[in-house]
């Protein structure tokens, strides 16, 4: 029999009720003389972009003409540190035993009340926050509604975290092994970090900041007061809330990417595309610089077509971590928080047409029943992978 989405079962009922290929382009090389996309006058000399290598230290390359450095990571640098700053708090219900409180949460992902201390004092005065930027390439309604989403799992976590010393079962939140689950066995750390990739990376940087409407905006006159262009400042945005290193991958290893969220997701479910992201990212920077739109495109592309597959192959890996975790419940749960965050995401996945009704339709799918992860069967842990190899056109 068909099952039809429960009242709250939408973006918001993720958190609520569930808590909640692509060719990858190559990195182009071309003089910008023989580029007919390209614009003169430029603003600054042009790059060689024989000089970019993987070892080009992003922040220190790119200088004016008259030497100063043009590159300011602060905006997209603060906007991680943000994202670091909630996943953190939400750790401190395992790692301590505390209570979370929902609104600590909503007021770090808005910056509002000051929320952060210590070393992360001064992201309260930085003047950008989360919330604005999530779901931000959606219509204003979808938006907030995508915000409110995000924020019911912080009431969704606080809730669970009053269990914390408690064993988890059906129908009870508490402790499954070392992770904290709701009532439905429903991983809400999981689930609000791997949505914020989504709705934040994935969302912020592939449809907005990389949209062909941004990728045209003003590179001819210098910001008042600063020393970069509108559009270098949106790259160097991309790149601060990619990574907190100098060079993005450079601290991979054989066992960790030495990254965070979508930087370090792309190392473990991309791996063709993981090396070659730094070279996008200084290339994209330069072809900025040399007025070159053909390339700059084409990184542009390379990087959300990158991010996508890495989100997409998530889904499909954590969706089989369920089955391989056999009768180790507390694996299989956290397998299918990080699962379920992901395939909330796929919604941003706008290159592979992913949006909120196919999004939607493989969660209440994989977990409307009212009992959540514990109804979890091999059938519809086959489904949902079908589904998204199809949408995605990834091979079985």
């Amino acid at each position: 029999m068909k099952r039809s989405l429960p009242k709250m079962f939408n973006a918001t009922s993720i958190f609520r009720f569930a808590p909640v290929v692509l060719l990858a382009l190559g990195l182009t090389s071309c003089d910008t003389a023989d580029n007919p996309d390209t614009v003169a006058p430029q603003l600054r000399k042009s790059i060689d972009y024989a000089k970019l290598t993987d070892t080009t230290t992003y922040a220190n390359f790119f200088v004016d003409d008259a030497g100063a450095k043009t590159v300011d990571l602060t905006n997209g640098s603060n906007r991680l540190l943000m994202f670091r700053a909630i996943n953190t708090y939400n750790g401190t219900a395992v790692g301590t035993g505390a209570t979370l409180d929902a609104n600590v949460l909503k007021n770090m992902f808005a910056n509002t009340s000051s929320p952060f201390s210590g070393t992360l004092a001064s992201l309260n005065t930085s003047g950008v926050q989360l919330r604005s930027v999530t779901a931000s390439s959606l219509s204003s309604a979808d938006a907030e509604k995508e915000r409110q989403t995000i924020e019911a799992g912080f009431t969704a976590i606080a809730n669970a975290s009053k269990s914390v010393s408690a064993t988890a079962s059906e129908g009870k939140a508490g402790k499954l092994g070392t992770y904290l689950v709701d009532e439905k066995g429903i991983e809400q750390a999981q689930i609000i970090q791997k949505g914020l990739i989504g709705a934040f990376q994935l969302d912020y940087i592939g449809n907005i900041l990389l949209s062909d409407k941004n990728l045209a905006l003003d590179n001819k006159t210098v910001v008042a007061g600063k020393k970069y262009t509108q559009l270098e400042q949106n790259w160097d945005e991309i790149y601060g809330i990619l990574t907190a290193n100098t060079i993005y991958g450079s601290k991979a290893t054989a066992t960790s990417s030495g990254e965070s969220f979508i930087g370090s997701y792309l190392w473990e479910y991309n791996k063709d595309d993981f090396p070659k992201i730094h070279k996008a990212l200084l290339t994209g920077r330069a072809a900025i610089v040399n007025n070159d739109a053909t390339t700059l495109k084409a990184q542009a592309t390379f990087l959300r077509s990158a991010m996508e597959k890495a989100v997409a192959n998530a889904a499909l890996g954590y969706l089989g971590k369920w089955k391989t975790a056999g009768t180790n419940v507390a694996a299989a749960a956290h397998a299918m928080g990080e699962g379920l965050g992901f395939i909330y995401s796929l919604r941003y996945a706008k290159l592979n047409g992913g949006d909120a009704t196919f999004s939607d339709g493989v969660l209440v799918n994989l977990i409307g029943a009212s009992n959540g992860f514990w109804g979890l069967t091999n059938a519809k842990i086959d489904a949902a992978a079908t589904a998204i190899r199809t949408q995605f056109k990834i091979a079985g």
